[in-house]
């Protein structure tokens, strides 16, 4: 059901910085193209220097009455259109004790309307040629169409109704609960991975809600009613807490018509501030251990808390970007070479982060020994490596080709219609704006490799990591 969006939470690549069941933080930074493809170009691109950029998707911009957001991105490729409506509302603003009433809220969102009954929203799209899907973060839920371009309006009327009508039958929401269990169940309770990065993550955050599992705790799952979901549906879905992004072959002027005529008339409302609860300094590297028969071949995981691009020590966001390219972006990257290839210790290595937080993110690197091999020979290599980027930080070729790499995933993200949907919605409900997307390549081809070593000696301490 529904399965675009969703990203490993157990996974070799997103452990402790994955989110719930149905949106996990990936390692990718905010572009991301796939590693042959990038590589594919890198001969063509000009060397990474300061110097100005191009901007990335060239959006254009304006608000309604109502206080809607509203972003175009005109891309003529093909006669397609992604219409993506953004809610500035995720795991981290449920209620105490209402765990996982977010990511239900967005199942319900599928059971009607007074005009359109359980499960004929994505029956139309379908029937029209299209498709959706929807996912939840910590910090953001949203809604997607992707259909021909003259098919806008209708996707436009049926999601704009869904922001003020809903009205599922209480039969459809005894039956999505049960939907949601099983979905915990299979993702979660089945996988001895995904288990340890829920408790791993539980313990990384002492207070902040970034430590509950998007899909929720099972226990208040089960609790969760239709009154909760209704009540937090209420409270947080309005027009003045949404952004609407329409990427594709639609021109501006067309899109603001159809904005006004469909979301226009909704009234704006009231809506309650995002107070989460702050998280204190770490003070001591923390460590959680599971074991399991049906794990063949262990892994470790190491991820310290970093900043993001909304809170913390900004200036290093692009230089831990970089970093985590230099260090495991694939298989030119630094623990990648020398612990698979040179050593060979290891089957498998990666680094990720995220600088698309509204509060503190994480930066994680992830490890399988070779098989048969151990874990502790893997962490005291991963380590005597981070130790070398701390002292000495990055050599000029690896800065040169993580530059690259990046600013060619940049390049890519501009192809397709869905990626700039994506991208420019998730930096608008985290505190970024359209100008930091814009900016990215030129920012990420200025970093410095005194700047890369700045933000791995100011992160990559021991203290505040969880291993």
């Amino acid at each position: 059901r529904r399965e675009a969006g969703r990203r490993r939470e157990a996974g070799d690549r997103a452990p402790l910085t994955g989110r719930g069941a149905r949106m996990r933080s990936c390692r990718r930074p905010r572009f991301r193209a796939p590693a042959l493809a990038a590589a594919a170009v890198l001969a063509f691109l000009p060397p990474a220097r300061p110097g100005p950029a191009a901007a990335v998707f060239d959006p254009v911009t304006f608000r309604l009455d109502n206080g809607l957001q509203v972003v175009v991105v005109e891309n003529r490729r093909a006669p397609v259109v992604v219409h993506m409506l953004w809610y500035k509302v995720g795991a981290a603003d449920e209620p105490p004790g209402k765990s996982g009433v977010a990511h239900f809220l967005e199942h319900l969102m599928f059971k009607g309307t007074p005009t359109t009954g359980p499960e004929r929203f994505s029956r139309i799209v379908a029937r029209n040629g299209g498709m959706d899907n929807a996912f939840t973060g910590y910090d953001y839920t949203a809604y997607f169409q992707r259909v021909a371009s003259d098919k806008l309006e209708l996707v436009m009327r049926l999601e704009a109704d869904r922001m003020v009508n809903l009205d599922p039958p209480e039969a459809e929401v005894e039956t999505e609960r049960e939907v949601v269990l099983e979905e915990r169940r299979s993702r979660t309770g089945n996988d001895p991975g995904a288990q340890l990065a829920q408790r791993s993550r539980a313990v990384a955050w002492l207070r902040h809600p970034y430590r509950i599992p998007i899909i929720g705790w099972e226990p208040e799952i089960r609790a969760l009613t239709r009154a909760d979901a209704l009540a937090f549906y209420r409270a947080r879905y309005a027009p003045n807490n949404a952004v609407l992004i329409v990427s594709g072959d639609a021109a501006p002027e067309e899109v603001r018509a159809l904005a006004e005529r469909h979301y226009g008339p909704i009234p704006a409302r009231p809506v309650p501030p995002r107070r989460r609860p702050q998280e204190p300094a770490p003070l001591a590297a923390k460590r959680v251990t599971m074991k399991s028969a049906r794990v063949h071949l262990p892994r470790m995981t190491i991820s310290w808390r970093a900043p993001s691009l909304s809170r913390g020590a900004v200036a290093h966001v692009h230089p831990l970007t970089v970093l985590a390219e230099i260090l495991g972006g694939g298989t030119t990257s630094r623990l990648y070479r020398r612990l698979v290839v040179e050593r060979g210790i290891a089957s498998s290595v990666g680094a990720w982060y995220d600088s698309d937080a509204l509060d503190e993110s994480a930066f994680t690197i992830s490890a399988r020994p070779k098989a048969g091999g151990a874990l502790a020979p893997l962490e005291a290599a991963v380590a005597a490596e981070l130790r070398r980027m701390v002292e000495d930080g990055p050599e000029d070729a690896e800065l040169v080709r993580a530059r690259r790499a990046l600013l060619a995933s940049a390049v890519y993200a501009r192809d397709g219609v869905g990626a700039a949907a994506r991208v420019i919605g998730r930096a608008l409900t985290t505190g970024g704006t359209i100008a930091d997307v814009e900016a990215w390549p030129e920012r990420i081809g200025r970093v410095t490799a005194r700047q890369v070593r700045a933000a791995a000696r100011a992160v990559l301490v021991e203290s505040r990591s969880v291993t």
